[in-house]
Formats: structure tokens, sequence, C-alpha cells
């Protein structure tokens, strides 16, 4: 991007409410900072602090997808080896129709998306009660073999969300594809 076109993608960002825009190696570090901004901006708007705290957890678990899931990495300090690298990714907040979003991307092995569709289909056909079962029976089990979390993360979105959760994927090339989710609270 050159310098006299950062005007203009300030303002499509603005066009779609959006008010925080974040593009680059995530850590829990750098999610420590987004929840202060954050939480500051949101009760400076809007005082309910349920509001806030359901915004930054969305943030926060969104964030932890990139951290575990993303494909695309870079060494943290300059040092090599798997303990030291960072994830990448996109997280985005905005407000739209009165109500604030989550928007988060990351790149994904295709190897990991018909999985990780099915699952966010199952989601997005349930009931809250549902969901609230859901989440209760998966916490009983346990992490499946692949999640490197405890799989409840999208579970606890899609609860939380006011709708279900927009999701798609975008082929990247044969080894990849690019991963986008909405959480609206």
């Amino acid at each position: 991007m050159v310098v006299d076109k950062l005007y203009s993608f300030k303002k499509d960002l603005s066009r779609q409410g959006v008010f925080f825009c974040f593009s680059g190696p995530v850590s829990q570090d750098l999610l420590v900072e987004f929840g202060t901004i954050l939480k500051q901006k949101i009760k400076l708007e809007m005082p309910r602090n349920a509001v806030a705290l359901r915004v930054f957890s969305m943030v926060v678990e969104q964030a932890q997808n990139i951290i575990h899931y993303s494909a695309e990495k870079c060494p943290k300090d300059n040092k090599a080896g798997k303990e030291e690298e960072l994830s990448i990714g996109i997280i985005a907040v905005g407000y739209e129709s009165g109500h604030y979003f989550v928007l988060s991307g990351n790149v994904i092995e295709h190897q990991n998306v018909e999985r990780l569709r099915k699952r966010l289909i199952k989601l997005r056909k349930m009931s809250k009660e549902e969901l609230k079962k859901h989440y209760k029976e998966q916490r009983r089990k346990g992490p499946d073999i692949i999640s490197k979390g405890a799989g409840l993360g999208f579970i606890d979105m899609a609860k939380k969300a006011s709708r279900p959760i927009e999701f798609d994927f975008k082929t990247i090339d044969e080894n990849y594809s690019f991963f986008s989710s909405k959480t609206v609270i």
C-alpha cells in the first residue's frame, strides 16, 4: 500500500463501522493491551460494563484461535524454534446497527478447513439452550486430539453472540486457506 492510500483505507474501515483493527503477530502480551484500549473505548460510548466484557471476551477467544491455529508464523525476538514463534492474524472490532462485532482472520492448513466448517455449521444450527448443553458436554469430554485448547472457544462465542457466527474460507494456494469469522455481540 502506498502512503497516499492510507487515508482511503482508514475511511473504508470507518464506513464499515470498524474502530479498532490490528494485523500482524499476535501474543498474550498484545492481547492485554487490546483489552485495555477496547474497555476504555467501549466504556466511553456505552457505560454498560457487561457489554464491554462480552466484547473483550470475544476478542480474547478470536486472538486465542489465531495464537493456537494460525499457520502463518514469524520469529519472536529474532530467535528460531517453535516456542519462539508468534502467530499472525487480523482482528477488528466495530459497531453497526446497534451491536458490536469482532472480526478475525488467519491462515490455516487446507486439511483443517472441512472439519472447522462442519463444526461451525453445527453451531450455527443450535439454539442458545442447545449451545449451553453442548458446552457442558464438551467440558466433560475434554479437548479432542487435534485441539490445542479446551475446544470450547467457538461454542462459547456462539453462546455469547446475538447472531450465529459468520465465517468464510478463501483458498490461498494448494496448502493453505484464509479463515475469517465475524461474531456479533
